[in-house]
């Protein structure tokens, strides 16, 4: 047998062990979600309202944090199935963000669009939190095949937000926790490393000769 029939016969089995890691990455992601709901609903959580905004901004802050790795992780490993999973990852960052930002207008506020726009005015970390969250939005949507088509090379430029998101994020839980600064910081650390690699990655492409 050839290398290249070798190839193409082993396409389709690469395909659905992809196919599989996908789907059980999707179940898993939904895991931190279906455990709040459980914990609210047997009634083991003192405040529900603020149990279930700790929970979604956690997870979407790590969901973020989790998608910024797959580059590295290639870099470091030559695997290419980490890229595969960026996408959805970075649309489960979005879908924690959102039901933190919903969890927020609907159970904390009540739609109370006064003490919304008083709170993004006058609290700093609901100003970077809703930043966060608006910049995060074209994101998602342009994450898929047909947009990255249309924008071309601008596709990119875009996403290079999400550095800027997953900055305010962590800044954003930093400002909200009052006394154990353990997470935050841990949280901090972790970007602080990934934006480090990337900036010792792109040193290095300048000194390349070309």
């Amino acid at each position: 047998m050839t290398t290249l029939a070798m190839k193409n016969a082993s396409a389709p089995r690469r395909d659905l062990k992809l196919a599989a890691l996908k789907t059980v990455v999707f179940l898993l992601a939904l895991v931190p979600l279906a455990r709040a709901s459980w914990i609210v609903y047997v009634g083991d959580a003192v405040n529900p309202v603020e149990f279930i905004t700790r929970s979604t901004g956690t997870w979407a802050l790590s969901f973020l944090l989790i998608t910024l790795c797959a580059t590295p992780l290639r870099r470091l490993s030559g695997w290419g199935w980490p890229l595969r999973l960026r996408r959805m990852l970075g649309l489960y960052a979005f879908f924690y963000g959102s039901l933190h930002l919903a969890t927020y207008l609907w159970l904390d506020q009540m739609f109370d669009w006064g003490g919304i726009v008083h709170d993004i005015a006058k609290r700093p970390f609901v100003t970077v939190g809703f930043a966060a969250m608006l910049l995060m939005t074209p994101l998602a949507i342009t994450s898929t095949q047909g947009w990255m088509r249309r924008l071309k090379r601008h596709w990119g430029q875009l996403h290079k937000l999400v550095y800027l998101v997953a900055l305010l994020g962590v800044l954003h839980y930093w400002w909200l926790v009052k006394r154990d600064l353990t997470q935050p910081a841990m949280f901090a650390l972790a970007l602080a490393l990934l934006l480090g690699m990337r900036l010792m990655h792109w040193r290095q492409n300048r000194r390349t000769p070309t």
